[in-house]
C-alpha cells in the first residue's frame, strides 16, 4: 500500500533542521508499517526496536541519558553497526517506556546527525506530555486513516488518482459510475489499513466488518485502560453517543443525548481526551466567515465525528447489501456518512482550519467552512445528486464570498458563484485551488 505521508517523511529526512520525529496517530492507522517501509526504501539500514514488553530497553533507558551508551545498546539489540549517514533508528511503541520518549531530547542535543523516528499510540503518548515529553526537541508527523485516494491506489486504480491530479474532469465523468462503485466501497471499508488490506485480499465484506468490530472493541478496551479513572465512564458515554448525534438532521453535539440533563462542564474533559488520542474529530462553529476563522469560534457549539468512515458504518451496523442499492449508501442516516467522508479527506491537509457555520436564528447552515491558506471556502455537502444549494447561495450573497463549493455525486461544473466538486474529488480540493489559481 502507498501512503501519501511518505512524502512528509522524505522532506523530514532531507531537512537541514531535522529533529527526532514522532509519528502520531490513533491505534492501528499504520504507523509501524509506514516507518518500516520508509526505512526500507530510504536508508541502507533500519534499526527497528519495539519497546513493547522489552525489558532490555527498559533497563537501558532507566540509566543516565548517555547517548553513546544508548547507541551501543541499540547496536547490540539490532545486531549491526548504527551509522548516522545511512541508518534509520525506529523506536516503536515508545509510550511503553516513557524515559525513551524523554531520551529523544538528548538525541537532538547530543547526536543530531542520527536519524531517529518514534511512534506509539496516542492513547499512551498523550499521557506523558508535560512531564517527560521533549517539548521543542522533536518534529511531528500525524498519520490518519487512509484517504479515498490511497484506497484507490491500494485497489490498483492509480489511473483514477492520476486523472484527479491532472484535473481531467471530462475523462473522470466518462468513468463516473466505476469511480462511484469504488467510493461506495470505501464508505463501507473505510481507511483503517487492516480493513483495506482485508478487502483487497478477500473482497469479503463480512471479513472487513469483522476487522472493524475488532478495532472498535480494542478502542473500547483502551478507553478503560488509558483514560483517567475519573472520566472513564463519561468518555465511553460520549463515544457511544456519536452515532446518535450524527443521525440527527442538525448534527450539532447535544449533551442531553449523552445523558438526560447532562451539562457541558461534566463532559468537556472526556471530549478533550478523545480528541487528544485521535479517536474523534471536533468541528467547531464560527459565527462569522472572516480571517482568522478561529477568532470567531463559538465554543458552545460543535459537531463531532469519529476517526474513520468504515468504523462509523460498523458502529451503525450498516448492512453490506446497501452497497448494491444505487446511491442509497450516500444518504444513510441523513447524510452523516457523507459528511464524515468529506471531513476525513479534508483533515489530512493540516494547513486547513475546518469549522462549520450556522445562522444565529433560523435554519441556515454551511456543513464545512475551511480556511485554506488565504481563502475561506464554504462547502455544502450533498449526499445525492440534489443540486439545490439554498443555504450556500444565501451565505455567499450575505457575506460576499469569493469561493464556494458544493460537493455531490454530480459532475464537475463551474457556475458564476460556486463550483460543484464531485465527492470523489474532495481530497484534491487543496490542489484545485492552488493549480487553478483560485477560480
Amino acid at each position: 500500500m502507498y501512503r501519501e505521508a511518505i512524502a512528509k517523511l522524505e522532506k523530514w529526512k532531507n531537512s537541514g533542521h531535522r529533529k527526532p520525529l514522532i509519528l502520531r496517530g490513533a491505534r492501528q492507522v499504520g504507523k509501524t508499517w509506514l516507518m518500516r517501509e520508509f526505512g526500507k526504501n530510504n536508508y541502507k539500514k533500519c534499526a527497528y526496536i519495539s519497546m513493547d514488553e522489552n525489558e532490555r530497553m527498559e533497563n537501558v533507558f532507566r540509566e543516565a541519558f548517555d547517548i553513546e551508551r544508548i547507541l551501543l545498546a541499540l547496536e547490540i539489540e539490532v545486531g549491526f553497526k548504527i551509522t548516522p549517514e545511512d541508518t534509520l533508528i525506529i523506536f516503536d511503541e515508545i509510550q511503553e517506556i516513557p524515559r525513551a520518549l524523554k531520551a529523544l531530547k538528548y538525541f537532538y542535543e547530543q547526536a543530531p546527525r542520527y536519524h531517529v523516528m518514534a511512534a506509539g499510540s496516542l492513547l499512551g503518548i498523550a499521557l506523558h506530555e508535560g512531564t517527560s515529553f521533549p517539548v521543542g526537541k522533536v518534529d511531528f508527523c500525524n498519520l490518519y486513516p487512509m484517504t479515498f485516494r490511497e484506497f484507490l491506489r491500494a485497489c490498483g486504480q492509480d489511473r483514477f488518482v492520476d486523472l484527479m491530479d491532472s484535473q481531467d474532469f471530462a475523462m473522470l465523468s466518462n468513468f463516473k459510475s466505476k469511480i462511484a462503485d469504488y467510493l461506495r466501497t470505501y464508505y463501507f471499508v473505510g481507511g483503517m489499513p487492516e480493513a483495506v488490506e482485508t478487502y483487497v485480499e478477500t473482497k469479503d465484506f463480512d471479513e472487513v466488518r469483522a476487522v472493524q468490530n475488532r478495532l472498535l472493541m480494542a478502542y473500547e478496551n483502551d478507553l478503560s485502560k488509558h483514560a483517567p479513572a475519573e472520566i472513564v465512564t463519561k468518555t465511553r458515554m460520549v463515544w457511544n453517543s456519536i452515532l446518535t448525534q450524527l443521525s440527527r438532521e442538525n448534527k450539532k453535539f447535544v449533551y442531553g443525548l449523552v445523558r438526560e440533563g447532562a451539562r457541558a462542564r461534566e463532559y468537556e474533559v472526556a471530549i478533550t481526551w478523545l480528541m487528544d488520542v485521535g479517536l474523534v474529530y471536533k468541528v467547531g462553529r464560527v459565527n462569522k466567515p472572516d480571517f482568522p476563522l478561529r477568532a470567531y469560534q463559538d465554543f458552545s457549539a460543535f459537531k463531532m465525528f469519529v476517526l474513520d468512515i468504515g468504523l462509523l458504518g460498523a458502529m451503525s451496523r450498516l448492512n453490506k447489501r446497501i452497497l448494491l442499492e444505487d446511491d442509497r449508501l450516500f444518504e444513510e442516516f441523513k447524510g452523516a456518512l457523507t459528511e464524515q467522508y468529506v471531513l476525513q479527506q479534508l483533515v489530512v491537509h493540516e494547513e486547513n482550519d475546518i469549522f462549520y457555520w450556522s445562522a444565529e436564528r433560523g435554519t441556515g447552515e454551511i456543513d464545512f467552512l475551511v480556511q485554506m491558506d488565504d481563502k475561506i471556502i464554504p462547502i455544502e455537502v450533498k449526499a445525492e445528486e440534489n443540486l439545490q444549494a439554498k443555504s450556500l447561495r444565501t451565505f455567499v450573497q450575505k457575506y460576499n464570498i469569493k469561493y464556494a463549493v458544493r460537493t455531490s455525486m454530480s459532475d464537475y461544473r463551474e457556475q458564476d458563484w460556486m463550483v460543484n466538486i464531485p465527492l470523489y474529488y474532495v481530497g484534491n480540493l487543496n490542489q484545485y485551488y492552488q493549480d487553478a489559481d483560485c477560480k
